[in-house]
């Protein structure tokens, strides 16, 4: 899955990192970072989509899922998109990304390996 996230970095300009998680914040898939950030951005994605997915329950009439988180900083963007039932799609970009388009590539990636991305609900067995 590395060279798809490699293709969806290096057809955005100022894209810089792409990771694909699963919902309890573990690295699936990553291009343009070393194993270690790539973790610590999986952990903190995992905390992002749990809060994306209270404010979403406020919606009277929405089903409370959440769909996409944009972050501007310093610096640049960061992108949180849900790819599948408990997986994620997340992009770091600098400064000057156009924004559509990062959503965009995001959007078709999703859409062709979306079914592939979905990672199960971990048991007790697992966890121990």
């Amino acid at each position: 899955m590395d060279w798809m996230l490699r293709d969806l970095a290096e057809s955005v300009p100022h894209a810089r990192h792409a990771i694909v998680l699963s919902a309890d914040g573990l690295r699936l898939a990553q291009h343009g970072t070393d194993p270690d950030t790539a973790d610590r951005l999986a952990a903190a994605c995992a905390g992002l989509q749990s809060l994306a997915h209270a404010v979403g329950n406020e919606f009277p009439h929405g089903d409370g899922r959440m769909r996409l988180v944009v972050i501007e900083v310093g610096g640049g963007f960061f992108y949180l998109m849900a790819a599948g039932s408990r997986a994620f799609l997340a992009v770091l970009a600098d400064e000057g990304v156009d924004a559509g388009l990062v959503g965009q590539r995001m959007r078709d990636l999703v859409a062709r390996i979306g079914e592939h991305l979905t990672t199960p609900a971990r048991t007790g067995e697992q966890l121990a």
